[in-house]
């Protein structure tokens, strides 16, 4: 796997992986995070949450001190946090948002797009759509003319990724029929039974990472990255390490160089530091 020397990016998933069970970071683990960046290596906050989520992990981790990033919507923005330069951003083609709405309402599911500052809401929001403005701190703006004659133009708004939401079972129902309509020109995938996330075709945390990289002038396997969810899955994969978190789902762990001793309750991400970059800290 090579020296715990050559490496000089880590990239962390948040939920399940930075974060406790009670989505907070750990005294351990912050500082494990701020001591290896004070030596030097870049930290990429890695999440399928708007940037708006992700802003108070990164403050905790310290991020915006030091020369880190964060790449938010699953690898359609990134961000370089000491300065809000965004360097790198892919959008859905601007007919989806609409589209998406008129399937969500025919299929009884709830459906909203992220703008920058606000979700706006293609149906009246559920409890799910309700979490995720509470998660990602952006307020909910149900627009009920969304599908047909809403301006989205007046704020030049195209959306970098929509969420569907509603029972695991129904969102299981739709899925495929969704799939059909849209693989494409966009993708779907589950972040949770109850979310179904639409992004642009082809792009994921690993495709997001190929772009940082090529920006830094860091080949992959320069860079560990870690995490426990299925949307981690082709970023574990593209990474020099890629190490699954012990309370990933077997699937995921299938696919890392390796496994975490310790799970996201008792400071796995530590662990990772300690392991492959003990000189830093």
């Amino acid at each position: 796997m090579g020296h715990a020397l050559d490496y000089e990016l880590l990239v962390l998933d948040i939920d399940g992986t930075v974060t406790n069970t009670e989505k907070e970071v750990t005294d351990r683990t912050r500082e494990a995070v701020i001591q290896i960046q004070k030596k030097g290596v870049k930290v990429v906050l890695a999440s399928g949450r708007p940037p708006q989520g992700v802003y108070p992990v990164a403050r905790t981790l310290g991020l915006g001190k030091y020369d880190s990033f964060l790449l938010a919507f699953n690898g359609g923005r990134i961000i370089r946090l000491n300065t809000g330069e965004c360097v790198f951003e892919k959008r859905l083609p601007r007919h989806i948002p609409k589209r998406l709405c008129k399937d969500a309402q025919k299929y009884g599911i709830g459906m909203a797009a992220y703008g920058d500052r606000v979700i706006y809401a293609g149906t009246v929001p559920d409890k799910y759509l309700e979490l995720e403005s509470r998660i990602s701190r952006l307020p909910i703006e149900y627009h009920e003319n969304f599908g047909t004659d809403f301006d989205f133009a007046a704020d030049g708004f195209a959306a970098n990724q929509c969420i569907l939401t509603g029972e695991p079972e129904v969102l299981e129902r739709v899925e495929p029929i969704l799939f059909q309509r849209y693989f494409h020109e966009a993708q779907l995938f589950h972040s949770e039974p109850f979310y179904l996330e639409v992004s642009p075709k082809n792009v994921d945390k690993a495709y997001g990472l190929k772009y940082l990289l090529r920006a830094l002038g860091l080949p992959r396997e320069k860079m560990v990255c870690c995490g426990d969810s299925y949307n981690d899955i082709r970023m574990l994969q593209y990474a020099g390490v890629g190490i699954a978190m012990k309370n990933a789902p077997e699937d995921v762990k299938m696919v890392a160089d390796t496994v975490t001793e310790r799970d996201n309750d008792h400071d796995g991400v530590a662990e990772v530091i300690e392991r492959f970059f003990p000189d830093n800290f």
